[in-house]
């Protein structure tokens, strides 16, 4: 910790000659790396990616770029620019995937145009349509390709809206992206201007000579570069960074901050929240003047202040604030756009009651000495330090932060007027955020997450953190903080009170001040863990592991309970006090049994290296955030329950977490056994009995019975599986002989099929969802009579479509966007399929109907028999059966024909399953396409023949066969999501899983 002993100029020297040389020292990435394929990820992007897999708000993490615009916009030079900008920078089209369980990035190819959307709108509409825009969500695995939009509110008044994902670039990075597009923007004009006539000339002379054009702009330095030179120097001074951080940091807690005693009505429209204090024009000025007095920046300067509000209204003198670090050295990275951010946790001592320049010289200590080791990632410290260091979310050491913040970044194009426009998208991403915002109007801003702050105390850290600021720049005498803003936020809310002034355990004063809590007690057994039980104020209000993370959210780990438990009402004893001797489960918990229990230990067992104890803490154990990924990915599909990362984070237990699968699967079951008793069923062998009409019900469909036709098909198995592991009962249409095929547990069976039209109404009206996924492939008309026949009954919930590209026919280009229109030739399926979209679309939204999804797949892979076939008979048949048999194969060449490129569209049937169940609560209102990825003819096959351990000679050819006539790429942004590749299903796998035969012919144990 810092002592009270002022530095010594020559020391203050010192320690910066010291952090000039070792920066320099460190060697910086090179933009002429020779490296090709794809890379590591940098620290910055292994810590966004984790922050993905695991759940988080993908909206958290979208950077809006939005400028209003006041002059004559050339929305094609904007296009023009915008295709310049993402050619120069591989960063802005890169993906995000996995190679043998590791994260990496590879450079997508450069978009040969750039779409900008122009939609009119009235200024006063424009805030939502623009926050709405910023929140939809990239898929990292598709690709991160910036998105842009343009508001029209006149001929000569538009706002620009670019929306970047956090991964591809950082604040110093916007300025260069804004900086080149106005760049470009004007380059792509200047055409246009000069060849038009100018007003009043005679049309018929020919135009003068334009003018010079700008000299192209340099190549950039390459982000991949950057990841490859710290991937390689990754080992050099890790491991003593990480215990000097480990010896700083031990024993810290993350500041104590009273959350809402109720929470908020409007939460999930409005998460995050700020309180904005004006402060006098003159006062940067002064504090700029005061750091120059005490050789101090005014970054400085503003990060004491916060420590010295913090400590104001809190009373803690040991607290830790984070601020944002950065990994931009040496001439070599001018220019680079990605992201080159670390977030380093200032540990400062507030104790003594010091004074401010005591305060200061405290500060700017801890963060020179936060800056000679900025290069270890925050990530690597929390894993080091272990569970102390974690709260819900896994990196709550830091729930408060500080910045400065200038004059924003505008799109600033020739010929318009620039003006900047805020979007809010999503959830704070820390607890608490001060900021001292130095513009033409100075203000002292306070951004909170409003699930974790009163909102009172928000209003009492923004007062004090103007006060102190203003005080600061008025001071004439260094005042101790008791003395700097006095009496401003000296009275926090009830709900810190709560926390600090009882004699009962703050567990349970927290429960007691939950909305949905009457009662609560909190015990503490002799040689068994912390207890807590609670009496809910009616039925159907918290589960026990909701419960127990609001306690966790605000609680250091060892005031945590390890279970709550839920009674109808607490036993007491004639004075009223609560007796422990009628409370279920003491002295101790037995150890959970079952199934659960045992999948859960096994995990945490094979994960972890060591078999857990019930109550063993998930983090004390060694883990971090990609191991809760992994684990809750095994066991989701050892269980077919839902399961996240951020689950494994917030239950931590394996108590915890198998109660928590304890209680999806009774909710499962639960729905599942409202579906069989409705009216006109049995109960016992789950088929349709009688033509019956169901009750109506209400609720979201999610919630009710969905309808899978095709159920025994390679498509239908995965989309089985997927409705049973998010909870959905599933109506399952069957042959009567194959039925047996996909009974399971909250599967009902109704025989039938395509022919029956009969039968498929009736299945239709028992159902509150539909996903219709049977075809015969070669009877049209049969899938068409079908699908008139269940639009006709349809008169509820959505309706989700499988259907396939072969709709888009023979497109003119070789990029094909969703909803495309279509081009003939199309073959007598593919018609089929847009016949049957026309009618579900067309149907939508009428008489009752919800939303209707035509989602356009390719070729269909997976570890199933009937996607086995496919790959060897279907219309990659040519392929395999030539390299099976050993005969030489020719392939279309690139450039035969016209196309640059032959291959196939592919999808794993566990993406395409994914992404059609994530249609039934957000449909796409139309037609969208579901890919995983393209392969050319000859990669295809050079993978099937390692595969099948064949040699095959490969020839290339301007001679075209038929079946390998194939040269489209389909665009697929709209599932992009819920496509995303999980482990296990890239090319090389899929095709491993489906040439290796199931023996058990389930595709979840293929």
């Amino acid at each position: 910790m810092a002592t009270d002993r002022p530095a010594a100029p020559s020391f203050q020297e010192e320690l910066l000659r010291r952090a000039r040389e070792r920066a320099a020292a460190r060697p910086t990435a090179r933009p002429d790396s020779a490296d090709r394929g794809p890379a590591p990820l940098s620290r910055a992007q292994h810590r966004m990616w984790l922050m993905d897999r695991l759940g988080h708000d993908g909206a958290s993490y979208s950077v809006p770029f939005a400028t209003r615009l006041r002059g004559p916009l050339d929305v094609d030079a904007l296009a023009s620019a915008l295709t310049e900008l993402v050619r120069r920078h591989e960063i802005l089209r890169t993906r995000y995937v996995q190679r043998d369980g590791e994260p990496c990035q590879e450079v997508l190819p450069a978009p040969k145009s750039f779409a900008v959307p122009v939609v009119p709108a009235d200024p006063a509409d424009a805030p939502p349509l623009l926050a709405a825009e910023a929140r939809r969500p990239f898929d990292l695995a598709a690709g991160t390709v910036p998105r842009a939009l343009v508001l029209r509110h006149g001929s000569q008044d538009h706002t620009a809206l670019l929306t970047f994902h956090h991964i591809s670039l950082d604040g110093p990075s916007l300025e260069i992206v804004a900086e080149e597009l106005a760049a470009l923007y004007e380059t792509a004009v200047r055409p246009r201007e000069t060849s038009a006539p100018a007003p009043g000339s005679d049309p018929a002379q020919p135009p003068s000579l334009p003018v010079s054009k700008p000299q192209p702009q340099a190549p950039p330095p390459q982000y991949a570069d950057f990841a490859r030179h710290e991937h390689r120097a990754a080992a050099d001074g890790l491991d003593e960074g990480l215990r000097h951080w480990h010896a700083l940091l031990e024993g810290a807690a993350p500041p104590r901050l009273p959350g809402p005693a109720h929470p908020p009505t409007d939460l999930t429209a409005r998460p995050t929240g700020s309180h904005t204090t004006p402060l006098a024009p003159e006062v940067p000025a002064a504090l700029r003047e005061l750091g120059r007095r005490h050789h101090a920046t005014p970054f400085t300067v503003a990060l004491t202040a916060a420590f010295a509000a913090l400590h104001r209204c809190t009373g803690q003198d040991d607290m830790v604030i984070g601020i944002a670090g950065t990994h931009r050295r040496g001439t070599a990275m001018r220019g680079l756009v990605g992201l080159c951010v670390n977030t380093l946790p200032l540990r400062v001592d507030t104790s003594g009651d010091p004074s401010f320049s005591t305060l200061l010289t405290r500060v700017r200590a801890a963060l020179l000495d936060a800056q000679q080791h900025a290069d270890v990632p925050f990530d690597r410290i929390v894993d080091r330090i272990g569970a102390a260091a974690r709260g819900a979310d896994g990196t709550s050491l830091v729930r408060v932060t500080a910045d400065v913040l200038g004059t924003p970044t505008t799109l600033r194009l020739p010929g318009t007027d620039a003006e900047y426009v805020e979007v809010g998208v999503g959830e704070a991403k820390f607890d608490l955020s001060f900021a001292l915002v130095d513009t033409d109007r100075p203000a002292a801003l306070v951004q909170y997450r409003r699930a974790a702050l009163d909102e009172e105390a928000a209003t009492a850290f923004g007062a004090t953190y103007a006060a102190v600021l203003t005080a600061l720049a008025a001071a004439t005498d260094d005042l101790p903080l008791s003395h700097l803003a006095k009496g401003a936020g000296s009275q926090l809310p009830s709900t810190l009170d709560a926390l600090q002034g009882s004699d009962a355990h703050p567990a349970e004063r927290l429960l007691r001040c939950h909305p949905d809590v009457s009662d609560a007690t909190v015990v503490s057994p002799a040689g068994g863990p912390l207890l807590a039980y609670a009496v809910l104020r009616e039925i159907g209000g918290p589960s026990p592991a909701e419960l127990r993370a609001h306690l966790r959210d605000r609680l250091a780990p060892g005031l945590v309970p390890a279970a709550v438990t839920l009674l109808d009402v607490l036993p007491r004893s004639a004075d009223g006090t609560v007796d422990p001797a009628y409370l279920p489960g003491l002295p101790s918990l037995p150890a959970p049994e079952g199934p659960h229990a045992d999948a859960v230990r096994e995990g945490f067992a094979a994960l972890l290296g060591r078999t857990p104890a019930p109550d063993d803490d998930f983090f004390a154990l060694g883990g971090h955030s990609l191991v809760a990924v992994q684990l809750a990915e095994r066991l989701r599909r050892a269980l077919t329950l839902p399961l996240t990362g951020l689950d494994i984070m917030q239950a931590r237990t394996p108590r915890a977490v198998s109660a928590l699968l304890d209680a999806r699967a009774a909710e499962r079951a639960a729905a599942s056994l409202r579906t069989s008793t409705r009216p006109g069923q049995t109960g016992g062998t789950g088929r349709t009995a009688s033509a019956g009409q169901p009750a109506p019900r209400a609720g979201r469909a999610r919630n009710g019975t969905v309808l899978v036709t095709g159920a025994t098909g390679g498509v239908g198995s995965f989309l089985v599986q997927e409705l049973a592991a998010q909870g959905h009962p599933v109506l399952a249409l069957a042959r009567p002989e194959s039925a047996h095929l996909v009974a399971a547990d909250g599967v009902e069976v109704v025989e039938g099929d395509l022919t029956d039209l009969d039968g498929l109404r009736k299945a239709v009206q028992d159902a509150d969802a539909i996903i219709h996924a049977a075809c015969t492939f070669t009877r049209p008309e049969v899938d068409v009579a079908a699908m008139d026949a269940m639009v006709d009954a349809w008169s509820r919930g959505p309706f989700v479509f499988v259907s396939s590209v072969d709709a888009y026919g023979h497109p003119d280009g070789g990029q094909v966007a969703e909803e495309s229109p279509s081009h003939e030739p199309l073959s007598p399926y593919g018609r089929a399929k847009l016949d049957c979209e026309a009618q579900l679309l067309r149907a939508a939204g009428t008489a009752g109907r919800g939303g209707a999804s035509a989602v356009r797949s390719p070729l269909v892979w997976g570890p199933h028999d009937r996607l086995r076939d496919q790959l060897r008979w279907g219309a990659t048949g040519v392929l395999y059966q030539a390299i099976r048999e050993g005969r030489p194969l020719a392939v279309p060449r690139p450039g035969a024909g016209g196309h640059a490129w032959y291959g196939a569209a592919w999808v794993h049937a566990a993406a395409l399953a994914r992404a059609v169940v994530s249609c039934l609560d957000a449909p796409v209102h139309g037609v969208a396409n579901a890919i995983s990825g393209h392969v050319t003819w000859h990669d295809l096959g050079t993978e099937l023949s390692q595969l099948l351990g064949a040699t095959v000679d490969f020839a290339e050819s301007d001679d075209i066969h038929p079946d390998l006539n194939h040269h489209w790429h389909y665009h697929s942004d709209r599932l992009a999501r819920p496509l995303r590749p999980l482990p296990g299903e890239d090319l090389r796998s899929v095709l491993a899983a489906m040439i290796t035969p199931s023996p058990d012919r389930n595709p979840s144990r293929a």
